[in-house]
């Protein structure tokens, strides 16, 4: 089998080459550029990466092709975040990094070449009903399904995902025992392409700074000041600059910029128990009925290692969630992701809206 696989420069893609090398496979080795040399707003020069990820194609013999896909990620992926957060809405661009370009121009650019793109993810294919679908891993603190639960049919009936049997550490061990270059590098954090820049700094370039009140909801008095609700998202508690804390971004007024925030751990206000859904996308097919319907469920709003319990319906092209436990900081414009009630597959995802 002519197997692709996206090299990161990290330890999870590394220990990939590893086990397909094992395997008895020769696969070829791809990392995708995406940051913009030069470019002050973006601190991606991927030297480092591409070091290690050269380092790792050596050990092993193997073809390393430079993919720069920067045009296309700044079109597809960061031109979205920034339109999401000038409309108030908290954007996922991770989600739309796997869609659109790890496997979606990479497909269009090299991986069609191919028969199988293997991946770093922590995820799996699981093969039920004569189709593919989205599983989860084994480790559910590292679980990304999350992450992919944008891609469609065809993408996912070509990935293979060898990290989604195994936990984190024992993938750590295996970097180790194989004498990895990447064995010991930490995992990188946060959005990828903006590599040490400041998230808020990143805003600032392209959206400004607008000085509005933050307004305690219960009593409607002003407290502070903040420069953008762009900057802020709901549920967020840090970075608020306010005295005698916590405080948390309750609502965001974006035609008067103002936020709302409410104080204390379990005010009822920062929680809810539903939410809508738009734009909702699945993976390998509905597996419901089309209709009228309630349906037990587990699903995420945010990247946690836990499956909240829910029961789904549709009404139209929206589905609605209502949730068995009270959720804090439902944010519109960051992804619902659904899955089977066992947390064994994953279906799809919609954008929440407000």
């Amino acid at each position: 089998m002519n197997i692709a696989t996206l090299l990161s420069g990290g330890v999870d893609s590394s220990v990939v080459v590893h086990l397909l090398c094992e395997q008895g496979y020769k696969p070829t080795l791809f990392y995708i550029k995406i940051g913009m040399d030069g470019a002050e707003y973006m601190d991606c020069s991927a030297e480092e990466d591409i070091e290690l990820a050269t380092a790792t194609a050596r050990k092993y013999g193997l073809p390393l092709e430079i993919i720069d896909l920067h045009k296309e990620y700044w079109d597809g992926v960061a031109s979205y975040a920034i339109d999401k957060i000038r409309k108030g809405l908290t954007p996922n661009p991770d989600v739309m990094c796997n869609k659109l370009i790890k496997f979606g121009c990479f497909e269009e650019r090299a991986g069609k070449d191919f028969d199988k793109t293997a991946t770093g993810h922590y995820a799996s294919i699981v093969e039920q009903d004569g189709k593919i679908w989205l599983g989860t891993a084994k480790d559910p603190v590292k679980d990304q399904t999350d992450f992919l639960a944008q891609i469609n049919y065809l993408q996912v009936s070509k990935l293979m995902f060898p990290l989604g049997g195994l936990m984190k550490n024992e993938v750590r061990d295996l970097a180790l025992k194989a004498g990895l270059p990447s064995a010991k590098r930490k995992d990188s954090q946060g959005i990828c392409f903006l590599g040490k820049i400041n998230y808020n700094d990143f805003v600032r370039r392209f959206l400004g700074e607008k000085e509005g009140p933050i307004i305690e909801l219960e009593t409607g008095k002003k407290i502070g000041t903040h420069r953008g609700y762009w900057f802020h998202t709901i549920g967020q508690r840090k970075g608020l600059g306010l005295s005698g804390g916590p405080w948390f971004v309750i609502r965001k007024d974006i035609q008067e910029n103002i936020i709302y925030v409410s104080h204390g751990y379990d005010v009822d206000t920062q929680y809810g128990y539903e939410f809508g859904m738009h734009d909702f996308s699945f993976i390998t097919e509905n597996p419901w009925t089309e209709g009228a319907g309630e349906y037990d469920v587990t699903f995420k709003i945010r990247h946690t290692p836990e499956f909240l319990h829910g029961k789904l319906t549709r009404t139209g092209d929206t589905y609605h969630l209502v949730s068995s436990e009270k959720l804090q900081g439902i944010a519109p414009g960051q992804f619902g992701v659904i899955y089977d009630k066992d947390s064994r597959i994953c279906f799809g995802s919609g954008e929440i809206i407000g």
